[in-house]
């Protein structure tokens, strides 16, 4: 006799999913309204607070191929929210800049990430949620040890 197959909502991955599907989902629509994806909202913050400033360093950073960044930069390039701009010690390294437009919206969008974070989190008492929190960055590292052990994930 075989063992029952576990069902799709037995496993802790699929609630894990369908919740980072909520989290997700609703910053998107947020961020559209602004004309930001997630992705690109991502890349804002990470240059604006200084974690990194060139696309290899951004992608490092967020865990994702440098061609993505690129990729995204691209955009926010063409958005005016982002620059390329050689540095004065190498030529042929490019930083990432914000642009003025960029500077004024970055905090804006980082106050819809932490409203969205507070409309899914907020219910959890401060201790759970951090150490949530906790749990979810040692899988993660667990799993994905070259994940940025400082600072905090995007959302």
């Amino acid at each position: 006799m075989t063992a029952p197959t576990s069902s799709l909502r037995a496993h802790l991955g699929y609630w894990l999913r369908r919740l980072s599907d909520e989290v997700h989902g609703r910053f998107e629509k947020q961020l559209a309204e602004h004309g930001v994806t997630v992705s690109q909202w991502a890349v804002l913050i990470t240059v604006y607070r200084g974690d990194a400033t060139t696309t290899r360093e951004v992608a490092r950073y967020l865990d994702i191929d440098v061609g993505a960044v690129s990729r995204l930069v691209d955009r926010l390039v063409a958005k005016g929210l982002m620059a390329r701009e050689s540095d004065p010690n190498s030529p042929r390294i490019l930083r990432l800049t914000l642009t003025d437009a960029g500077l004024d919206l970055t905090p804006r969008l980082a106050e819809i990430a932490d409203r969205n974070d507070a409309h899914f989190f907020a219910h959890l008492d401060p201790t759970r949620r951090l150490q949530l929190e906790d749990w979810i960055r040692r899988l993660v590292g667990d799993t994905h040890p070259e994940t940025p052990a400082s600072g905090r994930a995007p959302s």
